[in-house]
């Protein structure tokens, strides 16, 4: 099976070219295809003729997402729409992946695949539009919502880094650590979530689907945990969301409740800790 992957050098599309046998895949980034310009998109992908693409392009600078509004609705939504067209014109599945931001972060337990979308950012709703013109093009896809991504690649649209590797940076430069401690999250690793597509993908049943690793933890814990399996002695001072400027509201709690992947006998993905255990295992042996 041919297999696509748009934004293959982002922080999860490198980790997908890795666990996509060779001999199928098809790495394009945005020197290769951009997907806002639909007529350059359809040219290539006809040519291709993958029967499966996966889109881990995006713009996903949150907050300036709050001034850039119609440029991350160019990316996240229109440019989402232009491939559920192109993917329904040749045949092809879609795997299109979305964001925890799609929900208000009200909830006091792990949002369901059911539970209602109530953006409270730009970001969001940019990326609920794109999941809507996904939903209603193409019938044949799969909706990825996920979560506090890290992974050897970082985030090429945040200058290369994540979260993991910006807490030690700073501890190595001695600074003063200071972690919100009153946002929850379900921090997942890219190389678990590519796996994990990749089984969904075997199954054939389209839809929508929460792969988060398991379990949930606020910034703070997750930074001490880095520490902690890095065994940095470093003091990680709570701060309240509220010490923190930003132009975009940061959702209080925004853990994913992998509800659907139950559902079809899907096995979650394995605990937060330990997924970042194997991250930096991953990490030391690459340095």
């Amino acid at each position: 099976m041919k297999i696509a992957v748009i934004g293959a050098d982002g922080q999860l599309g490198t980790d997908l070219c890795k666990v996509i046998d060779k001999s199928d895949l098809v790495p394009l980034t945005i020197k290769d295809l951009d997907i806002i310009d639909p007529q350059q998109s359809r040219e290539l992908l006809l040519k291709i003729k993958p029967q499966m693409i996966i889109n881990t392009a995006a713009y996903n600078r949150v907050d300036d997402s709050e001034d850039n509004d119609a440029e991350a609705y160019s990316i996240n939504a229109h440019g989402a729409k232009n491939l559920a067209v192109i993917s329904r014109e040749i045949g092809s599945a879609l795997v299109h992946i979305s964001t925890d931001y799609v929900f208000d972060g009200d909830h006091k337990s792990p949002y369901k695949e059911s539970d209602p979308a109530n953006p409270k950012t730009a970001y969001g709703i940019s990326k609920l539009a794109g999941e809507q013109y996904v939903k209603y093009i193409n019938e044949k896809h799969y909706l990825v919502r996920t979560s506090g991504l890290y992974g050897l690649a970082g985030c090429l649209g945040k200058g290369g880094g994540n979260f993991v590797e910006n807490m030690i940076k700073r501890a190595k430069g001695g600074q003063q650590i200071k972690v919100v401690a009153d946002e929850i999250v379900g921090p997942t690793y890219t190389m678990d979530l590519a796996r994990k597509i990749m089984e969904l993908m075997q199954t054939g049943k389209f839809g929508l689907y929460h792969i988060t690793n398991g379990g949930a933890c606020s910034w703070w814990e997750f930074a001490d945990k880095i520490f902690s399996l890095l065994k940095i002695d470093i003091k990680v001072i709570k701060a309240s969301s509220s010490e923190f400027k930003s132009k975009a509201h940061r959702p209080n709690y925004s853990v994913l409740e992998n509800s659907n992947l139950k559902k079809i006998g899907v096995e979650p993905m394995r605990p937060w800790p330990e997924a970042l255990k194997a991250y930096l295992k991953e990490r030391e042996q690459v340095s």
